[in-house]
């Protein structure tokens, strides 16, 4: 069997602040993102395997992006925890509000080598992550390949 590429998509919303930006994502702001990961591998070609004929089985790759990114991301406020930032998402914490203190500016291309590293951490051995494409808006995206990455 050949090599073939395997995609899911999933959806959630995050906001996020770009301190010292000299432009409108400055100020704390949202989007709903899609996020689209392709890994590639060969189908299982053993017929006694209950995912044979899979590469993956959606459900498990969705199980690890779930539990990584869109969880973890959904409804939460990005802010990098080496700016005065800082003093804005402790309030938001004492209010109860879910923040996310990074160490990267976050931006599209930060939060996608970011995305990136959590998702290749947790596929299988025989499975490698091809692509992770982070949709910002309708018209923006940033693309990660292993291929640049190698």
């Amino acid at each position: 069997m050949g090599t073939i590429r395997i995609t899911k998509q999933f959806n959630f919303e995050t906001g996020h602040a770009l301190y010292g930006y000299d432009g409108k994502c400055k100020n704390v702001h949202g989007h709903s993102y899609k996020l689209s990961v392709t890994v590639i591998g060969k189908p299982i070609s053993d017929s006694t395997q209950v995912k044979y004929g899979m590469v993956i089985d959606f459900t498990d790759l969705k199980k690890i992006v779930k539990e990584e990114i869109v969880d973890v991301f959904d409804h939460a406020t990005v802010f990098n925890k080496n700016t005065p930032h800082i003093e804005l998402a402790k309030e938001l914490q004492d209010r109860d509000h879910h923040v996310i203190l990074v160490d990267y500016q976050p931006t599209s291309e930060m939060m996608v080598i970011d995305f990136a590293k959590k998702i290749k951490g947790r596929l299988p051995q025989n499975i490698q992550l091809f692509s992770v494409r982070l949709q910002e808006t309708e018209t923006s995206f940033a693309e990660w390949y292993a291929s640049d990455n190698q």
